[in-house]
């Protein structure tokens, strides 16, 4: 079993130097974060008219009551601190690392008792119970790797920070933001429709073999399923579906990639077998199902809709504990999954103890900024102005 890293070797909240080099990294990110937003897009730039604002029939009034609860019981110090206009910069300043870069909002870990469960009552009601136990799981999951290290007071459950976005109270467009190592989640609401894109969500170790949170783990089902459909392609269908003969050195579409260039490339969806299908939809399903389950059928239907135009890419090895890379990517969603080598372990190469995954809404629609755009149009003449709100 391969070890940890040497605690100066790991990167954790605070780096013990600032290097010329680190220091253009963060400005790098600063830079990216400032590009006007464009979306994930192929070459031929974002395809228009694929989000049209409209009434969905799902009830957003729990979620929404729930953000005014958590607003009403911050101080105004607090208040100050974790709430931003809807249209914020620091919407872009997440990233997955665990150090404490461009970080914003208000810190779980500062916050009292009641002040968390409030927080984590926003992301109960935007979220499936599939998909809140699985946020919950990963944070515990970054106790775990605190405890192996003997550093929780840098890696625990609480150095999570969230952020509310606009005025939820006022019945205008909203949104949150939870920021950490390994948990990054951004939600906008637009009337009843949901947006729960950019998503990041990782683990590393992904299973707890001891400490506070001993026997708990994540990924699984989205490890075995992507196993299983890649296995089961033919010669051809996995010579069409194979991006490279390497992994690539990290995902594709993660922090601070949302002007990414990236065509739809791989086997198509409608070249799968009636089995391969209905593996691919139950794939799927695990990524779109971690939302509230009205959102979550909503998005279903989205997503079924464009099946003609969904690829199935992949790297690796389909053998029992081999490491392996997929993505699915169609012009209204982007999976990507991952085995990643070691940060906080010694391992140089991919291991299945490490897993990173990124789900993003292609083609102008992450952060809801297409919804967004057509609802100022709609009712505000394009005046984002009247929308902003400083708390």
């Amino acid at each position: 079993m391969t070890g940890l890293r040497d605690r100066g070797e790991a990167p954790t909240r605070r780096p013990a130097v600032w290097t010329p080099e680190l220091i253009e990294k963060i400005e790098w990110r600063r830079r990216a974060a400032h590009e006007p937003f464009r979306g994930v897009a192929g070459s031929g730039g974002p395809r228009a008219g694929l989000f049209p604002l409209r009434t969905t029939g799902a009830d957003v009034r729990a979620l929404t009551a729930a953000a005014e609860r958590y607003l009403t019981e911050l101080t105004d110090r607090e208040r100050a601190e974790g709430r931003f206009a809807l249209d914020h910069e620091s919407w872009r300043h997440w990233a997955n690392g665990a150090r404490y870069f461009l970080r914003h909002g208000l810190c779980l870990e500062d916050l009292d008792g009641r002040g968390r469960e409030l927080a984590l009552d926003v992301l109960r009601r935007s979220l499936s119970d599939y998909g809140f136990r699985l946020v919950v799981d990963l944070m515990h999951l970054n106790l775990t790797i605190g405890e192996l290290r003997g550093e929780e007071h840098l890696l625990n459950e609480w150095l999570y920070w969230f952020s509310v976005y606009g005025a939820p109270e006022r019945g205008e467009p909203w949104g949150w933001q939870l920021d950490g190592h390994h948990v990054n989640i951004n939600c906008v609401v637009v009337g009843d429709q949901m947006v729960l894109t950019p998503t990041f969500l990782g683990a590393e170790p992904v299973a707890a073999e001891g400490g506070v949170y001993a026997g708990t783990t994540v990924f699984r089902r989205e490890e075995s399923l992507g196993r299983e459909l890649f296995a089961s392609l033919d010669d051809r269908q996995l010579t069409a579906a194979t991006l490279a003969p390497a992994m690539p050195d990290d995902l594709f579409a993660g922090a601070f990639r949302d002007n990414l260039e990236l065509d739809c490339t791989g086997l198509r969806f409608d070249e799968l077998n009636v089995d391969q299908r209905d593996t691919a939809r139950e794939l799927l399903g695990l990524y779109v199902g971690r939302a509230e389950d009205q959102q979550a059928k909503v998005r279903a239907e989205e997503v079924r809709a464009h099946e003609s135009e969904t690829r199935l890419s992949w790297v690796g090895d389909t053998e029992p504990g081999g490491v392996f890379y997929y993505r699915v990517h169609s012009p209204v969603i982007l999976v990507e999954f991952e085995h990643q080598a070691g940060v906080m372990f010694d391992n140089d190469t991919p291991s299945p103890r490490h897993i990173h995954t990124v789900v993003r809404t292609p083609n102008g629609n992450d952060y809801g900024v297409d919804l967004l755009r057509q609802h100022h149009e709609r009712h505000h003449g394009g005046n984002k102005d009247k929308e902003r709100n400083s708390g």
